[in-house]
């Protein structure tokens, strides 16, 4: 068995300890007409019995013979794995594409497809194949899913082939495996206006992408191969040599998307969690900016910074939006608590200012960490910040009816330094609390998180 037409399987002839193998490859009817024959043969001696000699000796060599032409059959038998998708959200399903070819002359008996998953991801798939002629192909699918994120390994494939009397079987594995990702849940997020501030990338000061073209007021010299079209006559005149206009490129707004990964932060576990909260809200606000032309990155408590292309860690203008989203929820899919206990290296990667929006997603604060929180909306051209507090959290989910947001005990200084902080309860939906945090930031609410007027 080949995986692929090159690979070789487990098991083949000539492999060490080929005749074990083939005895221990003897199914539940195979031992047990060893076992009878072996026994027939013993009374026929004890008993003088010939025509029983034989019958043992027929019984007690048939598995035998179908355990070493099993064993010897060579069969050529490529398979192949497909994912639809690769990635997939938690608690959604993705469907795994099983083909096996056999590449050889001759048909195969009969064969039973395995495939090795996790135990989350659902039961192992088996299927049974009766008979693939020479050159033929099958096709076979099963579906997984995943409430927790992570990545998740697919495979080995594995034949199990048997002879036609069911006397023995024996196993053939592929080597090639794949990977499933599971991605944190991404929630639509309504297009509010939650930036602006002249001192950053808001969305004040995002420059649209028709934009790209535009003359620039400075020229530059000619180059060969550039349009005659765009020769700045004045500039040429004065310089003394031929100059053009220079293309503008596009400047793109920027986000920060911070997460609190610190396992002292956060109280509990599992799918509910709020810790897994703050994660699905980290990716839901990564992919609504990325569709509203941001350049985004996502910064941990630890400092470390993705995509983290350049020295400021933002996706580069010229990388597409897509390959950062999937950077990004990549590593957000295996994100995990971290030892930290404090904030200060996010805020020493935040300080050099020039950071655009940043919108920061916070496990339980103390004084000490509220203080340097407060710092980080300094150099920001706005900051909104959700704090995850885990006596709320842990309590029954508010009715949604009334006020979902009381005046918490950091949210005041981070108020006072300029964040727009909302508080996270239980059972309080991300879309809520974004356009709450819009609502504070225009004035519309009270920033205690009182019902407006």
């Amino acid at each position: 068995m080949t995986t692929g037409g090159t690979d070789r399987a487990e098991g083949e002839p000539g492999a060490k300890g080929g005749l074990r193998t083939a005895l221990a490859g003897l199914t539940t009817r195979g031992r047990s007409f060893l076992a009878a024959g072996v026994a027939a043969a013993v009374c026929a001696y004890v008993l003088g019995q010939s025509d029983l000699l034989r019958v043992g000796l027929l019984l007690a060599v048939l598995p035998l013979v179908c355990a070493a032409v099993l064993y010897r059959t060579r069969y050529r038998v490529a398979g192949g794995r497909r994912l639809s998708p690769a990635r997939v959200p938690a608690a959604g399903e993705a469907r795994v594409h099983l083909s096996v070819e056999n590449v050889s002359r001759l048909p195969t008996g009969l064969l039973m497809l395995q495939d090795r998953v996790p135990y989350v991801l659902g039961p192992r798939p088996r299927f049974v194949l009766d008979r693939v002629e020479a050159g033929g192909r099958r096709e076979v699918s099963y579906r997984v899913r995943s409430d927790l994120r992570g990545r998740y390994p697919l495979g080995p494939l594995q034949l199990r082939l048997t002879d036609p009397f069911g006397m023995c079987e024996l196993t053939r594995s592929f080597s090639a495996q794949d990977t499933l990702t599971v991605i944190p849940r991404v929630q639509p997020l309504s297009p509010v206006r939650l930036s602006g501030e002249a001192k950053g990338y808001g969305d004040g000061r995002q420059r649209s992408l028709a934009l790209a073209g535009e003359d620039d007021v400075i020229p530059r010299g000619y180059r060969h191969g550039d349009d005659l079209r765009r020769v700045h006559w004045r500039s040429t005149a004065r310089y003394g040599e031929l100059m053009v206009r220079r293309e503008e490129q596009p400047q793109r707004a920027r986000c920060t998307v911070l997460l609190d990964t610190r396992g002292i932060a956060y109280a509990g576990a599992g799918p509910d969690s709020a810790f897994e909260w703050a994660v699905s809200g980290a990716a839901s606000v990564l992919v609504h900016m990325l569709e509203r032309g941001f350049s985004v990155r996502l910064l941990t408590d630890t400092g470390s910074s993705v995509p983290g292309e350049g020295a400021d860690g933002f996706a580069g203008a010229t990388q597409e939006s897509a390959d950062a989203a999937g950077l990004m929820m990549d590593t957000l899919a295996v994100i995990d608590h971290s030892d930290h206990t404090g904030l200060s290296r996010a805020y020493d990667v935040l300080r050099g200012g020039n950071e655009g929006l940043l919108v920061a997603f916070f496990g339980d604060l103390d004084e000490e960490q509220a203080a340097v929180a407060a710092k980080m909306s300094r150099r920001s051209g706005g900051a909104i910040a959700f704090v995850l507090d885990s006596d709320a959290w842990l309590r029954e989910p508010t009715d949604v009816s009334g006020p979902l947001d009381g005046d918490g005990q950091w949210l005041r200084p981070l108020r006072e330094s300029g964040w727009t902080a909302v508080s996270v309860e239980r059972g309080a939906s991300l879309e809520e609390r974004w356009r709450r945090a819009e609502q504070e930031r225009s004035g519309l609410l009270p920033a205690n998180g009182g019902e407006g007027p």
